[in-house]
């Protein structure tokens, strides 16, 4: 639902500030103000979570180098550029950058929400697969020295007597070591375990 999904507003300008943060509420988001970028990073927690509407221009940190400040503490909330005086490479730069928009003061109402909607729905599609690949890391790393060895070999198309050789083990212990990876990974088949492992961590010492 609007109410539960977060704006953060970051422009200099307070009669700006007060627009934005209208036109947000009163479509039934829940929004946030900050008079310079410097006080936004500063109560911007890590898990960060809605879209952040940004102006180019401010006194201090400008825009870009609060969106770059995001980046560098691996937070990635969708971002909507607006700026009073941009350029075309400069809002080229932005979009390269993966801002989500670049939009031009005095913004369109409308316009805006529809770049607010779909950057929330960036944001959640994102977080949806940020914890999908949290639950494989943790699942992953649940996996033994020995269990990540045969893991690897099987994705690679090595049968279970040729693993047995390579490590030296018995075709038995290999058996019983890739059915442990299966239920720990949740993988149904090799395909799916193959996919799974390309996102392994460095296994854990023997």
């Amino acid at each position: 639902m609007k109410k539960n999904q977060r704006v953060y507003v970051v422009d200099d300008d307070e009669a700006v500030r007060h627009s934005l943060i209208m036109l947000l509420e009163t479509a039934g988001y829940t929004a946030s103000e900050f008079a310079s970028g410097e006080a936004f990073l500063a109560s911007c927690s890590e898990n960060c979570e809605g879209c952040v509407i940004l102006d180019v221009h401010m006194p201090g940190m400008d825009g870009v180098a609060v969106y770059q400040a995001l980046q560098a503490k691996g937070r990635h909330p969708p971002v909507i550029f607006l700026t009073a005086y941009g350029t075309i490479p400069m809002s080229v730069k932005a979009i390269k950058s993966g801002a989500l928009d670049y939009l031009t003061k005095p913004v369109d109402g409308t316009l805006l929400l529809e770049r607010v909607q779909e950057a929330l729905r960036q944001d959640e599609r994102l977080r949806a697969h940020d914890a999908v690949n949290c639950e494989m890391q943790e699942r992953l790393a649940s996996l033994t020295s020995r269990e990540h060895d045969v893991m690897t070999l099987a994705v690679a198309g090595f049968t279970n007597k040729e693993i047995a050789q390579r490590l030296q083990i018995s075709h038995r212990t290999v058996e019983i070591h890739r059915a442990r990876v299966m239920h720990k990974t949740g993988a149904t088949n090799l395909l799916e375990l193959a996919r799974i492992a390309e996102n392994s961590p460095t296994p854990p010492p023997a």
